[in-house]
């Protein structure tokens, strides 16, 4: 198989290649070829120099996106995109990128399917975005989309133009309404519900923190390594069983932001708390307020989509992840609340 990854350089399509590469093989077909590209150089997997190649570019560009159709991979995975906040803040960026980009993909695509009939599996990075206010307390299959930012919107017009290219035959897409990923590693980006990662990630390392929204704030959540499983489980699934709806809103956990506070206490201690300092922030606010709390994930769940358990475990997977063999907690604080 050749498998392409747009947007292969973030902190979920890294994460991905890696997978795919360590397991060598995808949808029980061996792996011959790893496509990467992104605005910045991917990284390539460890073992895979002579069978993976990295690209660098700008899929919102004309005709960036024309060569990896043309190489015909069996399976595209679409995770390129402007985050949330940056989408908002720069309007003609996140539609160049989010909109733009992604039907050039969808277009090359298609235009190879006229020329040799190739017709890839495309798995689309959608988000919980595409959901606006006003909310019921769990927001089933069939609600409406009516989002309320810049982004939701791209990746929601990004969903019909999916649904309607499979329908047409010229790819077979699933679209995935992703939860706000948590904890992000690295440092902070410009991604509106970064601070729902940055109030865990800090104090985690014993750095401040900054809190821009209330505690009683309810938001749906994954870990990466959750999101890495619903890539690959939706690169596997059977699209007849799908049916047309082919975006699917994604299990998750639903806490608040007192909730993650009280898991990071329980697994690092009272000291990691006290790193948060409340700082509210009206535009981070009106934002968060547009997004969705909680999610039924109702037909995901049938396909065997699956989520976190509690908070708590996400945290200990991101310590293990971030200090293998070690506790992960900063020092002055590995005594507390460790087991």
């Amino acid at each position: 198989m050749k498998i392409l990854i747009i947007g292969a350089a973030g902190m979920l399509g890294a994460r991905l290649a890696r997978r795919i590469a360590a397991d060598g093989s995808l949808n029980g077909r061996s792996v011959g070829r790893l496509i990467l590209a992104d605005v910045v150089p991917p990284s390539v997997p460890g073992g895979w120099e002579d069978r993976c190649e990295t690209h660098v570019l700008d899929i919102g560009e004309p005709g960036a996106a024309e060569p990896f159709a043309k190489d015909r991979p069996d399976v595209v995975f679409h995770l390129a995109a402007i985050v949330s906040g940056e989408a908002e803040a720069d309007f003609e960026k996140g539609y160049r990128v989010n909109l733009d980009g992604t039907r050039a993909l969808f277009d090359a695509i298609r235009e190879e399917n006229a020329r040799s009939g190739h017709v890839p599996r495309v798995v689309f990075a959608s988000s919980i975005a595409v959901f606006g206010a006003p909310f019921p307390d769990s927001i089933p299959d069939d609600f409406a989309l009516t989002p309320l930012t810049s982004y939701g919107t791209q990746k929601a017009i990004g969903e019909l133009l999916l649904a309607d290219y499979t329908r047409r035959g010229f790819m077979d897409g699933i679209g995935l309404r992703l939860p706000t990923i948590c904890i992000r590693p690295g440092r902070p980006n410009k991604a509106a519900s970064g601070f729902f990662s940055n109030i865990l990630r800090e104090p985690l390392r014993g750095e401040p923190a900054v809190l821009p929204v209330s505690e009683d704030v309810r938001h749906f959540f994954a870990s990466p390594a959750a999101a890495v499983e619903f890539f690959l489980h939706a690169a596997a699934i059977d699209g007849a069983s799908v049916g047309p709806r082919r975006n699917i809103s994604l299990p998750g956990l639903s806490a608040t932001v007192g909730d993650e506070i009280a898991a990071l206490e329980r697994v690092a201690g009272p000291e990691a708390g006290a790193l948060i300092r409340r700082e509210p922030d009206e535009t981070i606010r009106g934002i968060v307020a547009g997004w969705a709390p909680d999610v039924a994930a109702t037909r995901a769940r049938a396909f065997g989509f699956r989520a976190d358990a509690s908070f708590d475990d996400i945290i200990r997977a991101h310590l293990a992840e971030t200090d293998p063999g070690g506790s992960g907690v900063p020092d002055g604080q590995r005594d507390a609340g460790q087991r």
